[in-house]
């Protein structure tokens, strides 16, 4: 009897556990802006509504920077010799999460909305959804994530999301924040979500 309520207990702390993590809707293969188009019309947009997107805008956006696009695993974006050293954080208001492209779902690392921590410049609290580019790669990880926020900006542009790549923030206190270990850090963020209404 003791064995079966200590299981029954273990698996309503793992139900729990996860109960926070965000499964994703498949994302969009087809529609949006022509590719030409898409970077006449990029741009860095400092105003945001604080709407949320929606589940499919959000899978579609998180795709477009660091979905897996073939069936042996390889990424949107390229890296050198394939290694895919490096994370994609996302805080949103419900808390931080990392994405997990494999399971197409974003697991829960806490439920503290964590955005104030990047908003040394006001008008980033207002963004729904930030972007955090987490590696420990020094020679080729900010180039990495240079490739994965320039498709984050063409989808942005093609989805008439405002979108704006941010390097004001505290790298220590964000690695601390995220218990990021070893050489783990954030090199660059991004901030995204509808314009706002004029």
């Amino acid at each position: 009897m003791k064995k079966f309520i200590l299981g029954a207990m273990m698996m309503l702390a793992t139900g729990t556990a996860n109960a926070a993590d965000i499964s994703l809707p498949q994302h969009t293969e087809k529609g949006g802006m022509p590719l030409m188009e898409a970077m006449a019309a990029r741009r860095t947009g400092r105003t945001f509504d604080t709407k949320m997107l929606s589940d499919q805008q959000l899978a579609d956006l998180l795709w477009a920077t660091w979905g897996i696009s073939s069936a042996d695993g390889k990424r949107v974006v390229p890296t050198a010799r394939n290694t895919q050293d490096i994370e994609l954080y996302v805080l949103l208001p419900s808390g931080s999460y990392r994405y997990d492209a494999a399971g197409n779902v974003l697991k829960q690392l806490g439920d503290k909305d964590l955005r104030s921590h990047l908003a040394s410049q006001p008008f980033a609290m207002d963004a729904p959804v930030h972007l955090l580019f987490v590696t420990k790669d020094k020679k080729y990880g900010e180039m990495h994530a240079g490739s994965m926020y320039q498709n984050t900006g063409l989808y942005c542009a093609s989805a008439g999301l405002n979108c704006v790549v941010r390097g004001l923030y505290d790298r220590a206190e964000m690695k601390e924040t995220l218990g990021l270990e070893g050489d783990n850090e954030v090199v660059i963020t991004l901030a995204a979500g509808y314009p706002k209404a004029e």
